[in-house]
C-alpha cells in the first residue's frame, strides 16, 4: 500500500460528524460560559448602582449569581472532558465499523459503553434546551430596557413630562423584591443607564451567551445522531447472521 492509499484509509476512519460536533460544542460552551460569567457580573453592578441601593434587598440575587458563576466553571470543565471522550468514542466505533485495522471485533462491554453515551447525550441535549431557554430571559429583559430608551430618544426635546412617565421597573421580573428602592428608573435616569458602557456590554454579552447555548444544543443533536448510528451499527454487526439479514 502506497503513502496516498494509506492516507486515504486513515482519513476514512475519522468520525467527521463527531469532529464537527466537538468543535461546535467547545465553541458554544466557551461562548456561553465566558460571556455569561462577565454579563452576570455586569448585571449585578447595574442593579446595585441604579435599582437597589440597599444591599440586603439583593443579597439573595448576589448569592444566586455567585453560585451560577461557579456552576459555569463546572460546566466548562465537564464539557471539555465529555467532548474529548465522545470524540475518542467516535474514532473507536468508526474504526470498528469500517474494519480499519482488522476484521470486525467488538465486545459486549464496548456496546454497553456506546449505549451509555447515547443515553447520556440525550439527557444532556434535553437539559441544554432548558439552558438555552433560560439564557434568553436576560436578553429579553435587556431588550425591553433598550426599547424603552429608544422610545425616550425618539421623543421631541420639549416633551419632558412625557419622558418622565416612561419607566422600567426591574422589580416586575422578580429578581429583586417589591420593597427594593428605587426599584425603577424613569426618564433621563433610564436614558443614562442605557448610555453606560456596562449596560451595552452586558446586553451584547448575554446575546452571545444565548447564541453559544444554541450552538451547544446543535452540537449535542449532532452527537445524538452520531452516537445512535454508531451504536446501532455496532449492535447489528455483532450478530452472527448480520450479513444474511442486512
Amino acid at each position: 500500500m502506497g503513502c496516498f492509499e494509506c492516507c486515504i484509509k486513515c482519513l476514512g476512519g475519522v468520525p467527521y460528524a463527531s469532529l464537527v460536533a466537538t468543535i461546535l460544542c467547545f465553541s458554544g460552551v466557551a461562548l456561553f460560559c465566558g460571556c455569561g460569567h462577565v454579563a452576570l457580573t455586569g448585571t449585578l453592578n447595574i442593579l446595585e448602582q441604579h435599582f437597589s441601593s440597599n444591599a440586603s434587598d439583593h443579597a439573595l440575587l448576589t448569592e444566586v449569581i455567585q453560585l451560577m458563576q461557579y456552576v459555569i466553571y463546572g460546566i466548562a470543565s465537564f464539557f471539555f472532558l465529555y467532548g474529548i471522550i465522545l470524540l475518542a468514542e467516535g474514532f473507536y466505533t468508526t474504526s470498528a465499523v469500517k474494519e480499519m485495522h482488522s476484521e470486525f471485533k467488538t465486545t459486549a462491554c464496548g456496546r454497553c459503553i456506546s449505549g451509555m453515551f447515547v443515553f447520556l447525550t440525550y439527557i444532556l441535549g434535553v437539559a441544554w434546551l432548558g439552558v438555552f431557554g433560560f439564557s434568553a430571559v436576560p436578553v429579553f429583559m435587556f431588550y425591553n430596557i433598550r426599547s424603552s430608551c429608544d422610545v425616550l430618544k425618539a421623543l421631541p426635546v420639549n416633551y419632558t413630562t412625557a419622558a418622565e412617565q416612561i419607566c422600567v421597573d426591574i422589580r416586575q421580573y422578580g429578581i429583586i423584591p417589591w420593597n427594593a428602592l428605587p426599584g425603577k428608573a424613569c426618564g433621563s435616569a433610564l436614558e443614562n443607564i442605557c448610555e453606560t458602557q456596562q449596560f451595552y456590554m452586558s446586553y451584547h454579552l448575554f446575546i452571545v451567551a444565548c447564541a453559544g447555548a444554541g450552538a451547544t444544543v446543535i452540537a449535542l443533536l449532532i452527537y445524538m445522531m452520531a452516537t445512535t448510528y454508531n451504536y446501532a451499527v455496532l449492535k447489528f454487526k455483532s450478530r452472527e447472521d448480520c450479513c444474511t439479514k442486512f
